[in-house]
This record gives C-alpha cells, structure tokens and sequence, in this order.
C-alpha cells in the first residue's frame, strides 16, 4: 500500500537535463535544469526547493534560486561537503552537461509572506533561496535589506548578481572583516519587518537565541540540517491508528513512525528523512505529538494537528493520523 504525505498541490516528479553547469564561487556550482522536450515547468515561489533523484538513488534538497518568471528552466547552486554523505560530491565531480536528473517537487516551507520591511540574512550556500525573495520583494515595493555572511569573498556565491542591489545588501566575509556583532545588526522586534535567515547551524542558532523573545510570526528560519535534539519525550511504545485506512500499528522506542508504517506495508512519501524538507507532514487528529523536525514553527507546534513522521513521535500512547 502507498499512501502519500502532504506534499504541495503543485507537486510534480520530472526528468531533467542539465543544461548548464558552471562554477559560482569555491567549492559552488550552479546547475542550469530544463526539460528535454523543452516543455514548461511547475510554477514556484522564493523559498522552494526540489528534490534532486542522483543516478544512485541518492535524494538531496536543493533550494530554486533563479529567475521564477522564467518557466522552461530550474537553477539550483550545489556546496561540495567535504565531509557529506556523497552527493554533493557526486555533483561536482561526475555530474556533467546533458545528463538527465529526477526532480521531486517544488516545494516550499519557507515562504515569503507579505510584509512592509524585510531583514533577510544569508550565511554561504544559506544565500539561495534568499536571491529570489530579494526580485520579489522588489516586486512588491517593500524595503529590505540583505546581510550575506561567508568565509571569504571567493567562497560566496551569487555576489556578482547582488551587486545591483547596491547598499542594501550588506556583504561580510570573514577574512577581511573579523568578529561580527549579528545582534546589532538584527536589534529589537518590529511589528512591520520580518526576518528570514538561512544558512549554516551556527548561524541559525545564534540569530534563534537573539530572537527567543519575539512573536513568532516575525521570524523565519530555513535548516539545512536537522537540530540537535535530546531524547523523546514519550520513550515507551505507541499506537498509530490510520483513520482512513483503518489500521493501527504499534510504533517501538528504536523506530522512526514512518518506518513502522513501512514494516506494515504503508510507505508514506518521504525523502531527507531528517525533518528539514517537509515531504512526510501528514495531518493529526487525535494525540499529542512530539516535534523533533527543524520546520514547524511555534504555532504549528503548539497546535499538534500535524506532524512529520520521519523524525516526530507521539507524547502518549496514541495517535490517530489522516492516513
């Protein structure tokens, strides 16, 4: 049985080719996607990413950083990690023009929503799925700025394309500017700026913790890696009943929710498996659960009417998903 999660209403899974790869700063390529029929793509908005099927079977997230009006063609910019997991690797090294790449979406937990002001604050690779919010809050009207964080000049990608921002982005490197105060920078809440941060753990953490007194709804973070968290809160076996299948299935302290429903022939529609992509959310109807993902924001937290499986458990014995 296959049962989905609760992806987008426009989510779609294409064949690409790759078009274009070309170099965007040390140790970042930026790869052109296109249809090999040459026929249109999903429509999406800034702050979408998709999901890239290697030819290993390998799925990463990638957020979309160029030109949405432009519907025949897909950019995304690939870090090379060191010490990942190999796909960036593989992008790097063996990825070449004209071959052909499964995409899985595009999907967006991290949307630009509308506001008078923007602070957006980006740290290395964290800077693509910002570029196409900075087109659209021009778009808009609004007033923003753009602090861009990195390493050096040589490893920040996309600086060539801010520069016709002028004094709104903000760009520091580390190598020519030293310490940096984030918190002067960021200041106090105000009810008609949002924020948006993305980039590395560190970075998130230190702009969370400035920000751990604001509303909620004035700040938004995008991980690219899961949290850190302790261990759960519920640590005995539970009960997942499926209300529209009718079936229960019981969910043990060493097992992800998604892989018990797997052992019982119900494979959710998943892919990071690390609760930063949203691909698994499916809805709660009855039961507390325990958040553990790196998406949900405060208010989706404290409402428990959804979850994500590949990392989220339950608070108590029971919980009844729409499923």
């Amino acid at each position: 049985m296959f049962i989905s999660g609760h992806p987008d209403t426009n989510y779609s899974s294409v064949k690409l080719t790759v078009t274009a790869k070309v170099r965007a700063a040390d140790d970042v390529v930026a790869l052109t996607l296109a249809r090999p029929d040459g026929r249109r793509l999903p429509d999406w908005s800034p702050g979408s990413h998709v999901d890239v099927v290697l030819p290993s079977g390998t799925t990463r997230q990638y957020s979309l950083c160029g030109d949405r009006w432009d519907a025949h063609n897909y950019r995304i910019a690939v870090l090379h990690e060191k010490e990942g997991r190999g796909g960036s690797a593989f992008v790097h090294e063996e990825l070449t023009e004209g071959m052909t790449l499964a995409l899985g979406g595009p999907r967006n937990n991290f949307r630009l929503v509308p506001s008078e002001r923007y602070l957006f604050i980006a740290g290395g690779i964290g800077i693509t799925p910002i570029l196409p919010m900075l087109q659209q809050a021009d778009m808009l009207g609004a007033e923003w700025k753009l602090l861009y964080l990195g390493r050096s000049r040589n490893s920040m990608a996309f600086l060539d394309e801010l520069e016709a921002y002028g004094e709104r982005v903000q760009v520091l490197a580390k190598a020519e500017a030293g310490t940096f105060r984030l918190e002067e920078y960021i200041g106090g809440p105000a009810t008609d700026t949002k924020v948006y941060v993305c980039g590395p753990s560190r970075l998130l953490s230190a702009v969370e913790q400035h920000c751990r007194e604001w509303p909620p709804a004035l700040l938004r973070v995008e991980h690219f890696a899961a949290k850190e968290l302790g261990a759960p809160v519920y640590d005995a076996p539970f009960d997942v009943e499926l209300a529209r299948s009718g079936l229960s299935v019981t969910v043990t302290p060493d097992v992800s929710v998604v892989d018990a429903l797997k052992a019982a022939g119900i494979d959710v529609l998943t892919s990071c498996r690390q609760g930063t992509c949203g691909t698994c959310e499916v809805d709660v109807l009855a039961g507390k659960p325990d958040h553990r993902d790196s998406i949900l924001d405060k208010d989706d937290r404290a409402a428990g009417n959804c979850m994500l499986p590949c990392v989220s458990r339950s608070c108590g014995d029971r919980l009844v998903l729409d499923l």
